[in-house]
């Protein structure tokens, strides 16, 4: 197995980090690969959007008070993820800024709502491939990270938090040093999940 196949098969979803920091220069290489990924048009139509110290402190508080205005599960999500929001390093935010519908609304000349609906799925899946290449470039250099898309609940406060205007949430990821280490959750077999059309 090659490193970039034994890196994605070790990549797990960590919610519970130790007090040690992400160096810059590890921040960095995560960023630049994020910044790397496939994006439709070349449009790179994301923000990543770096939290620390107070301000990562206030999105915890933040997240963590709006936790009981939701259903039993939704809450008790909400709660783990301002626990691990809390104990990370860093939280590095992704942010669709709109540009690839903009741009690509003039190119096609489709109608308002059929453009939007094509070019944001396409800011979507570009956003994802760098959200990827964010968690396995961490998972390559001995960090942890946690994809936390249940802040989409309150995604509106969360993109005013992040001053943000006119963006779409993407994802919210905690980075830092595993408290431990989690052996993730079993994988269905392959052959349950792949059809071939011949």
């Amino acid at each position: 197995m090659n490193d970039t196949l034994s890196t994605i098969e070790k990549r797990r979803s960590i919610r519970s980090f130790t007090e040690q920091p992400v160096s810059e220069k590890d921040l960095t290489a995560i960023l630049e690969a994020a910044n790397q990924a496939p994006s439709a048009h070349n449009q790179q139509s994301w923000r990543f959007v770096v939290v620390k110290g107070d301000k990562k402190a206030e999105l915890a508080a933040l997240v963590s008070s709006r936790a009981g205005d939701f259903p039993k599960a939704s809450s008790a999500l909400l709660r783990m993820a301002a626990r691990s929001i809390k104990s990370a390093s860093v939280v590095v935010a992704v942010v669709n800024t709109g540009e690839l519908i903009n741009h690509g609304t003039g190119l096609f000349k489709l109608n308002a709502d059929q453009s939007l609906d094509f070019f944001r799925t396409m800011e979507i899946q570009s956003s994802a491939a760098a959200v990827q290449n964010m968690l396995l470039a961490a998972t390559s250099l001995g960090l942890s990270t946690v994809w936390l898309g249940v802040l989409f609940l309150i995604k509106d406060e969360v993109i005013e938090f992040f001053g943000e205007q006119g963006g779409e949430f993407m994802a919210v990821i905690p980075v830092g040093y595993a408290a431990k280490e989690s052996q993730g959750p079993g994988k269905r077999p392959l052959e349950m999940q792949v059809r071939v059309l011949e």
